[in-house]
């Protein structure tokens, strides 16, 4: 399966590639080899995200796998999304099914991930079942990912958008999380406005569109031709959506129960005024990137 052709060929694009492909800040994850990597998998049949390929040994590609390979690069060339490109992308360590219909999840959303999954267990030390509610779900990437790693996870994933929703379900089927995980369309809180979710959740985990719709039109074509415009617009000052959860979190929550969401470079301070203005929480911390940047925040209602 193995073999010194597969080498030569991968040397050689390396060489033919250099300094081609535009990689994006908000994807560390793809580089020259992650991403030829992963095209390579795809072309074989086997997609991979950018991170798994990039630890595998690369298998004999066939001259029709090899022909195919010369057009998925071709396609990566014209800025189409790698993860568009292998319909994967890997997040906490899990490999999700990724196309246009929602946003592709990123590295830095892994800071909420991992303060949400860590909440998820403190909670399971006192509870039998962990209920959350994972809102502006996209690919379901955030209450999936809790899911899958916290066996005592029960999540409701809703989204505005029917497409996302659908991603969602092609999510949770191919990681076998049907018992576990549910997604139905909604705006915000609309599709769980229930006594099965009222008073009653113990986690809300959000990531939000918080870009102004100013700076939405102006982002990079890769991102602004080829993933949804909704996951990103937050509206004139990119707290629409944000304010809305703040306000409408503390219904569905427990007593002690959290609210946890992502924000933009330099939204903290105010964000997390906001909820302490708004009297709904007793406690609200924040997490940092590894810039000192504010990039999640939890508030205890």
């Amino acid at each position: 399966m193995y073999s010194m052709k597969s080498d030569e060929h991968f040397k050689w694009l390396m060489q033919s590639l250099e300094n081609k492909f535009n990689f994006l800040e908000d994807k560390p994850e793809e580089t020259l080899d992650s991403t030829l990597k992963a095209l390579w998998f795809a072309a074989y049949g086997d997609p991979k995200s950018a991170e798994e390929a990039a630890e595998l040994n690369l298998p004999e590609l066939t001259n029709k796998q090899s022909e195919l390979l010369d057009k998925l690069i071709k396609r990566r060339l014209q800025n189409i999304p790698l993860a568009h490109i292998t319909g994967r992308q890997r997040f906490l360590g899990i490999d999700f099914i990724c196309d246009r219909r929602a946003l592709i999840p990123r590295k830095e959303t892994e800071i909420l991930g991992r303060k949400a999954l860590d909440l998820s267990f403190e909670i399971s030390k006192i509870k039998q079942n962990v209920t959350i509610i994972d809102v502006c779900c996209g690919t379901g990437n955030l209450g999936i990912a809790i899911a899958s790693l916290n066996s005592k996870a029960n999540v409701y994933a809703t989204d505005i958008s029917h497409e996302a929703i659908a991603l969602t379900r092609e999510n949770i089927a191919f990681l076998g999380l049907n018992q576990r995980v549910i997604a139905g369309p909604g705006d915000l809180f609309e599709t769980v406005d229930n006594d099965t979710y009222i008073d009653k959740t113990d986690i809300i985990v959000c990531n939000p569109p918080y870009i102004s719709i100013g700076k939405v039109k102006n982002m990079n074509p890769e991102i602004s031709e080829n993933e949804p415009v909704q996951a990103f617009d937050g509206g004139m000052f990119g707290t629409k959506i944000i304010q809305r959860l703040i306000t409408e979190s503390p219904k569905f929550l427990i007593k002690s129960g959290w609210l946890i969401f992502e924000v933009g470079v330099g939204q903290g301070e105010f964000m997390m005024q906001l909820c302490q203005r708004s009297k709904r929480y007793d406690l609200v911390e924040s997490t940092l990137d590894q810039s000192g940047n504010i990039r999640v925040i939890a508030a205890r209602k």
